[in-house]
Parts: structure tokens; C-alpha cells; sequence
């Protein structure tokens, strides 16, 4: 989708730091940030279980206060247009979230005049920059469910419009939130000195092969590793993909994409004062408890420079494939991607 709004100069500007881009984190925050008075909670997207999951938790009545108040009250269902597998999940969902009290609306334009914030969880990244930016214009703070969109350029370009409206953004997957990530990450093995992490890798011709599923064990990986990847290297089968990253400081993480076998989430970290399992995936709940701080906050718990260094390293491991196995720098896709935005 080509932008017709300056793109700000804060990709532009970004420091040169190792990948290329550097950012130090402008989106973290639009400075003195009032919080959310009212609790009214918009979907947009009911092609994708999270919508249903997100709306059963926040409007249990069971819940008390663990979500400060914040209830579903109106959602859009569209949606993907033409991945089959997400458009013939819209009817089902759309009774589903009824049966909690979710009014149905026909657009994002009228879903945003119902509602004080809002969870993007339409399943097909394609669409996430053009459905972002009506948000962004409503002013209304916006949690946008993986991917973040389908290539790294458009997910710049969802930052610059994050930007340019003021308006806090971020995007995550649920596996960020898994204790023994945030504890690692927190530094219960000291410093991290190496990480391989794995997930399934569902494929969706439509999108990267990583954004689609594989964007679960990338994005731990980055939870324990931290930003700095600078290379990247792809090994591909039928049974797996093991991507190979090496940062900055020479330290090497790697994510095993899981084709064949059991499905299972998880990893193994190494650090200076010990080794760790990363341990078992606590669903949902810990993503949404942090949506709901940021919502209340406007502070974005994952900055904008790490979702941006994800979406390079998955794009920079479909171009090693196309290469043979070959390194592909992260500051070359970024490059290219700039490019594309112009």
C-alpha cells in the first residue's frame, strides 16, 4: 500500500547501529500519556481464534479486576478476504463473540465511534497497515495481534504512521509472555550468551514463510536474545527450518521451525551462570495482562525496534533460502525495504 504522508525522517534519521537501522525507541511512548478513562475494547478481525479467546477472558464476569475493568463491547469481523482457512472461521467466531454481549458492526469507521481502544486481530498481516492507519487517525491506542503485517516494510510503514498520529502501538506474540522467557530475559542465568528456540512453522503462501506461524519461536527468541542480530543463515527441509542468527556481540541464537513431528513450543538458553529450559507456554493471559497495562499506560511493553529486527530476520531468512543457505545481512533488508516505501 504506498503512503502518501511524509514518512516523519524517523526511519529515515535512525542511527547507523550494526543492523543498519538503529532505533532507540521514539515509539515507547508520546510523552505525558493520561490513562484510559473508559474501558471499552474494539475488535477488529473475528477471522482468528485470539478475537474469541481475548473476548471470553475480558468479558468473564469472573475476571473482577485482573483486566481493570476493560470489556469487548463491538467488534469488525473482516477479516481476511482470500486465505480460505481464516475467512470460513468469520460466521462461527461472529456468533461466538455475540453470545458475550459483542455488538457486530459493518466497519472499522463505526466499530472506532463505539469504543476507547482497540485489539487489530485480523489474521492476514497484508492487511494491518491499511486497517492500522484508520485506527491511528481515531487517536485510539491499538494492540496489533502477529504478524505485524507481511513484510518488514510495511511494518516501518506502520510505525511512521504510529508516528505521525502520536498514537502508542505494539504488536506481540503471546509466546513473549511465557514466565520462563521473562525470566531469563529478566536475568535469572545472567547475561544470555546464546539461545535456540522452536515452534511449528505453518505456512501461508500469502505471507514470509516465518510471519505467518514461526513468528511464535522468533519472537522468543528475541525475548531472551535481545536486539543486535545483524546475520542471518537458513537451513531448509521438509521435516524442519533452523534459522541462525548472529548478533553484534558475536553471540548466536537459532530457531527451529517445526515441519514435521510434534508440534511443541519452546528452548533451550545458555547463559553465563547457567542453562535454561524456557519452559511451557502459559497461553494467553500473560499478552493480554500486558495489553490491558499498555492500554492504561500508552507505554508499549515490546519497543518498536525489536518487532522491526523480528520482521528483518524473518524476511532476511526467506532471502538466505532463495540464496542457497547463504548469510543474508539484516541492514540489507532494511535497505531494501526503505526502498520500497519510498
Amino acid at each position: 500500500m504506498k503512503q502518501s504522508y511524509n514518512r516523519r525522517k524517523f526511519i529515515h534519521s535512525a542511527a547507523i547501529a550494526g543492523i543498519g537501522i538503529g532505533l532507540s525507541g521514539p515509539l515507547n511512548s508520546f510523552g505525558n500519556i493520561k490513562k484510559t478513562a473508559q474501558k471499552r475494547v474494539g475488535i477488529i478481525g473475528l477471522d482468528t481464534s485470539h478475537s474469541v479467546a481475548f473476548a471470553k477472558s475480558l468479558n468473564n464476569p469472573a475476571a473482577g479486576s485482573k483486566y481493570a475493568g476493560y470489556k469487548v463491547t463491538a467488534a469488525y469481523p473482516h477479516g481476511s478476504k482470500d486465505i480460505q482457512s481464516s475467512v470460513e472461521r468469520i460466521p462461527g467466531y461472529i456468533e461466538d463473540v455475540k453470545k458475550l454481549g459483542v455488538e457486530i458492526v459493518g466497519s472499522i469507521k463505526e466499530l472506532l465511534k463505539k469504543v476507547d481502544v482497540v485489539l487489530l486481530e485480523t489474521n492476514d498481516g497484508r492487511l494491518h497497515l491499511e486497517q492500522s492507519i484508520e485506527v491511528f487517525k481515531s487517536g485510539k491506542r491499538v494492540f496489533i495481534d502477529k504478524p505485524i503485517a507481511a513484510s518488514l516494510a510495511d511494518a516501518m510503514a506502520i510505525f511512521n504512521a504510529a508516528e505521525k498520529y502520536k498514537v502508542p502501538v505494539f504488536s506481540a506474540s503471546s509466546l513473549r509472555f511465557t514466565p520462563g522467557a521473562q525470566e531469563i530475559a529478566a536475568g535469572k542465568i545472567g547475561k544470555v550468551l546464546g539461545a535456540e528456540t522452536y515452534s511449528p512453522c505453518k505456512i501461508e503462501k500469502t505471507h514470509p514463510d516465518l510471519f505467518w506461524y514461526g513468528i511464535h519461536g522468533v519472537e522468543t527468541l528475541f525475548t531472551v536474545m535481545g536486539v543486535g542480530c545483524t546475520s542471518v543463515v537458513r537451513v531448509n527441509s521438509e521435516v524442519a527450518d533452523v534459522v541462525v542468527g548472529t548478533w553484534k556481540d558475536k553471540r548466536i541464537g537459532s530457531f527451529r521451525g517445526i515441519y514435521q513431528g510434534k508440534q511443541e513450543y519452546g528452548g533451550t538458553v545458555f547463559g553465563e551462570k547457567g542453562v535454561s529450559a524456557i519452559g511451557a507456554y502459559a497461553g494467553y493471559d500473560p499478552l493480554l495482562v500486558k495489553i490491558i497495562e499498555f492500554f492504561e499506560t500508552g507505554i508499549p511493553p515490546v519497543s518498536a525496534q525489536e518487532t522491526l529486527e523480528m520482521c528483518a530476520f524473518m524476511e532476511a531468512a526467506d532471502e538466505s533460502k532463495k540464496r542457497g543457505g547463504t548469510s543474508v545481512s539484516l541492514e540489507s533488508m532494511f535497505k531494501r525495504a526503505l526502498a520500497k516505501n519510498k
